[in-house]
């Protein structure tokens, strides 16, 4: 809220170099503003009494703005990467698979590893924990296991995390 927007009594003012003015009318405040070609901006309402600041609100919003687009900045954002595999699947194909899960590892993605069933498949599920166990060993030196092999409807999952390098 700014200038005629806050409605309180009594509220604690700020002046623009940070001293505290103590606590006066919200008119009087007003006035104090006015005066300096400034406005008059509440900071904290949930104190008690309110505080407010003398400043100049266009350069607040721009300064705040900078700070927020800053902060999404340095926000690291990590995505979700799959891997597929099927229960019968040949000794080469499992080393290319680990390939491209190495690549998205050292890329700071999880890598989300499973085994689709199909058919009669199903019967042997222990075939496909082994071969997810075999493929988290493969990876060990990049990565950690954040959910191990787990049965989701006819496909068994596994999560990947990167490792994180001090």
């Amino acid at each position: 809220m700014i200038n005629e927007q806050i409605r309180d009594k009594e509220v604690r003012l700020i002046d623009e170099d940070g001293s505290q003015l103590g606590v006066m009318s919200a008119k009087d405040a007003q006035k104090i503003a006015r005066e300096k070609n400034l406005d008059l901006v509440k900071i904290s309402p949930k104190a008690n009494p309110p505080v407010c600041k003398v400043i100049d609100y266009g350069k607040f919003r721009y300064e705040q703005a900078k700070k927020d687009k800053e902060a999404r900045k340095k926000q690291n954002i990590i995505t979700l990467k799959e891997v597929r595999l099927s229960p019968n699947i040949e000794e080469h194909d499992i080393n290319t698979k680990k390939k491209q899960a190495e690549k998205f590892l050292k890329n700071g993605d999880k890598v989300k590893v499973s085994v689709r069933f199909r058919g009669r498949e199903m019967a042997h599920t222990n075939i496909g924990r082994e071969i997810l166990i075999e493929f988290a060993k493969g990876l060990e030196e990049i990565s950690d296991i954040e959910k191990p092999p787990k049965m989701e409807g006819r496909s068994m999952v596994m999560f990947l995390n990167p490792k994180k390098t001090v």
